[in-house]
């Protein structure tokens, strides 16, 4: 490789991953135009692995706004993050795929008063696809892979302090 194709390699990696880390803020911050905008026209998210819905990006912008109402603390943590660059219209890196596991503690709304501790917890992996458009890297598709989450023990008796 020559050093500019190494410089675009370089470039394209930090740009990827800087997507990644933006929809991890997007999501924690609630900010869905934001959310809305990291996604190509005809990006879709599948999150019915952890419970959630599948769909275009705007309707599930729609459904998380509605669903992390739940939580008032949420903080993803995404990890390992592997980056592959692909093909598309015989231009090499044109598509990048991303697999990265992530920790996710989040607290319920209603705990909010209490502990800072998170009382839910899950992980798993995420694959991120993403294209290379006119604006930029976005994202075309993100799937959700939860592998286990740990709930609050609701039977467990008060603390008192």
């Amino acid at each position: 490789m020559t050093q500019r194709v190494e410089l675009a390699t370089l470039r394209d990696r930090l740009a990827v991953d800087g997507m990644v880390t933006e929809y991890a803020v997007a999501v924690d911050d609630g900010d869905w135009e934001a959310y809305r905008s990291l996604f190509t026209p005809d990006g879709r998210a599948d999150y019915r692995s952890a419970g959630g819905i599948e769909g275009d990006a705007g309707s599930v912008a729609t459904w998380l706004a509605e669903s992390m109402q739940l939580f008032s603390m949420r903080q993803h943590l995404i990890v390992n993050r592997r980056v592959r660059f692909g093909i598309l219209e015989q231009d090499i890196g044109d598509t990048a795929g991303v697999q990265a596991d992530y920790v996710n503690p989040m607290r319920f709304a209603e705990n909010g008063a209490g502990s800072a501790a998170p009382d839910f917890v899950c992980g798993g992996r995420y694959a991120f696809g993403l294209l290379r458009t006119d604006d930029g890297w976005r994202l075309r598709e993100v799937v959700v892979q939860e592998k286990w989450r740990r709930l609050p023990d609701r039977t467990a008796p008060a603390v008192a302090g």
